[in-house]
């Protein structure tokens, strides 16, 4: 019987290393060549869709700023991010799970109107109702109250 050689399998090994090396290669070139020198994605219909993304994505370090308008290193990673899977063909839906999934609902500026996000849609329409429901208690009671018309005598 012939047995392969412990040479043998180093070699193969080493040429699966090689080809894996030049497949990731390749993939890299074709993501970057998708980036002009400015940073921005060559095909407009993507650069539309990734600056309408970033917009709607929270920076996690600043806080009050989207990840468009933040100069952090974070901010930076995050574009980065969201340019590669743009490349890759995601869609706007699976780019925001996996933010939301990785980042949590604060990420996203507007979550979207789920059963868990009720509450935040909702707060603001509680709060007014309630404020015209003080409104409202508070002219009642003042309606109740007789009217002082005899001016005060004094001693």
């Amino acid at each position: 019987m012939n047995r392969p050689t412990p040479r043998l399998h180093a070699s193969v090994g080493a040429l699966a290393l090689v080809l894996v090396g030049i497949i990731g290669a390749f993939a890299c070139s074709a993501a970057t060549q998708a980036v002009d020198a400015n940073g921005q994605l060559e095909d407009h219909a993507l650069q539309a869709r990734f600056e309408r993304i970033a917009q709607d994505l929270r920076c996690l370090v600043c806080q009050n700023e989207s990840i468009a308008d933040s100069n952090v290193e974070l901010a930076s990673d995050l574009r980065r991010q969201v340019r590669e899977m743009l490349v890759a063909g995601k869609s706007d839906d699976a780019i925001f799970d996996f933010m939301t999934d990785r980042y949590g609902e604060f990420v996203r500026f507007s979550p979207p109107l789920e059963p868990k996000t009720l509450l935040i849609w909702g707060a603001p329409f509680i709060m007014l109702l309630l404020g015209g429901v003080i409104i409202y208690r508070v002219v009642r009671q003042r309606s109740r109250m007789p009217l002082d018309d005899e001016p005060a005598t004094g001693p």
